[in-house]
C-alpha cells in the first residue's frame, strides 16, 4: 500500500499523481530496460531518446490525443523533477520518425518484459491470453493504411491492430499495428510462438482463447506443438452442422437454455480428429414459428475446438468471458487514446502504440504495487 505523500507548493500541480507512476516505474527498472534495450544506430538519437521517450509516457498517462497537448506538462516541476524535459511537438515527431521495423521490435521486446514482470508478482500458474483485433480509423495520409473491414466507416482507410491480453491480469501481453486489408488471422500463429518464447516457464500453462476469426488449423498445431490449450471459437461449417443436427446425437441440458454435446472430427482438410462443444439455445418462439420441421432447425447452433479437459458446458461458459478482451481494447482506445494519435510514418505509429501499451501496463503494475486487490481491475480514467 502507497504512503501518505504530501503535494506542497511547487509540486500540487494538475499533473500531481504522475509523481507516483513515475516513481513506480523507476523502482520497478522500466526505465532501465528502456535505456539498455531500445538501442537506435544512431548515437545522438540515443543520447536524447529517454527524455523523449519518458515526455511520451506522461503525456499518455494524462490522456494526450494529440502532440501539441504536449504542452501541458512544459514547466510542471515534478515532470522536471524525473529529469524530463519537454520540448515542442515538432521536436517530438522528429524524434518518433527514428522508428524502424527493428527498433519497434525492441519496443515490443519491453513492453513483453513489463508483462513478465507483471505476471512474476502475480503468482499465477495458470494464465488465459485473448488474442483479438480491432480496427482503427484513418482520417490522413498515414502510411500503411488502406481500406479494409471497417464497420463503422465503409470505405474509410484503416489500421487493424492486433493485440493479446491477459485476462486475469487484464494486462497488454503483446500486440502490433497492421494494415486495414489484413486478414484476422493474419500474423498470429507467429504471436503466438513469440508469446510462449517470452513467457513460457515449466510452471505455468497458457490458454489462448479467440474468436471464430482465429479458427484455422495452422493457428490450432501451433498451439499444440507448444504444449498449450486452446479454446476457439469454430465457424459454423456444414460438416459441423450436419453432425450436430443429427438425431442420433444427444444433447445435455444446462443453464439459462442451453444445451450442450461434444463431437470429435476433423474437417474436410484437416490432419486429424478433434474436440468440439457444441452449444444450442432455442431460437425466439416468432422465427420458431416460420421455421421447416427439419431436424434441429428451432436451434441457434455454436461451435467450438478446444485441447482442454472442461466439462462442455464449462467450456462454453469459459469462452463467454473473452468479452472481457473487448473490454480492454476499449480501455485502451478510449482512456489510452490508442488510434487518435498518428502521425505520417508507419513505424512511428507503431511506436506511438507500444509506448500507449507501455503506460497502460504500468497503471497496471502501480495499482498492483500499491493499491489494494479489490481495487486492481478498476478502469484508467485518464
Amino acid at each position: 500500500m502507497i504512503n501518505k505523500i504530501d503535494f506542497k507548493a511547487k509540486n500540487l500541480t494538475s499533473n500531481a499523481g504522475l509523481f507516483l507512476l513515475l516513481e513506480n516505474a523507476k523502482s520497478n527498472g522500466i526505465f532501465d530496460f528502456i535505456e539498455n534495450d531500445l538501442v537506435f544506430d544512431n548515437d545522438s538519437t540515443n543520447k536524447i531518446k529517454m527524455n523523449h521517450i519518458k515526455t511520451m509516457l506522461c503525456g499518455h498517462f494524462i490522456g494526450i490525443d494529440k502532440l501539441e497537448r504536449l504542452k501541458l506538462l512544459q514547466n510542471d516541476p515534478l515532470v522536471n523533477e524525473f529529469d524530463i524535459s519537454v520540448k515542442e511537438p515538432e521536436t517530438v515527431s522528429r524524434f518518433l520518425g527514428n522508428f524502424n521495423f527493428k527498433t519497434t521490435q525492441m519496443f515490443r521486446d519491453i513492453n513483453f518484459k513489463v508483462f513478465k514482470k507483471l505476471l512474476t508478482k502475480s503468482k499465477l500458474t495458470s494464465i488465459t491470453i485473448d488474442i483479438d483485433s480491432s480496427v482503427i480509423n484513418v482520417e490522413g495520409h498515414q502510411e500503411g493504411a488502406s481500406k479494409g473491414y471497417n464497420p463503422k466507416k465503409l470505405g474509410n482507410r484503416c489500421y487493424n491492430i492486433q493485440f493479446a491480453f491477459c485476462d486475469e491480469l487484464k494486462a497488454y501481453v503483446t500486440g502490433f499495428v497492421r494494415s486495414g486489408n489484413t486478414y484476422t488471422a493474419n500474423g498470429a500463429a507467429e504471436m503466438i510462438k513469440e508469446i510462449v518464447a517470452n513467457i513460457k516457464s515449466d510452471d505455468l500453462e497458457i490458454l489462448f482463447r479467440m474468436d471464430s476469426g482465429y479458427f484455422d488449423e495452422k493457428i490450432i498445431e501451433t498451439i499444440e506443438s507448444l504444449g498449450c490449450k486452446y479454446l476457439i471459437k469454430a465457424k459454423s461449417y456444414s460438416t459441423l452442422t450436419s453432425q450436430a443436427t443429427n438425431s442420433s446425437i444427444v444433447f445435455v441440458k444446462g443453464e439459462e437454455g442451453r444445451e450442450t454435446t461434444e463431437l470429435y472430427t476433423k474437417l474436410v482438410k484437416w490432419e486429424k480428429d478433434r474436440r468440439f462443444v457444441v452449444s444450442r439455445v432455442l431460437k425466439p418462439e416468432k422465427e420458431r414459428a416460420q421455421l421447416s420441421l427439419l431436424e434441429g432447425s428451432e436451434y441457434d447452433y455454436f461451435f467450438f475446438v478446444t485441447n482442454t479437459t472442461l466439462l462442455s458446458e464449462k467450456v462454453v461458459i469459459y469462452y463467454e468471458k473473452r468479452g472481457n478482451a473487448e473490454n480492454y481494447i476499449k480501455e485502451a482506445k478510449y482512456d489510452m487514446a490508442v488510434g487518435h494519435l498518428l502521425l505520417k510514418s508507419f513505424w512511428a505509429n507503431e511506436a506511438v502504440f507500444q509506448m500507449m501499451m507501455l503506460s497502460y501496463n504500468l497503471f497496471l503494475l502501480f495499482k498492483f504495487d500499491s493499491l489494494d486487490s479489490s481495487e486492481y481491475r478498476q478502469q484508467i480514467k485518464t
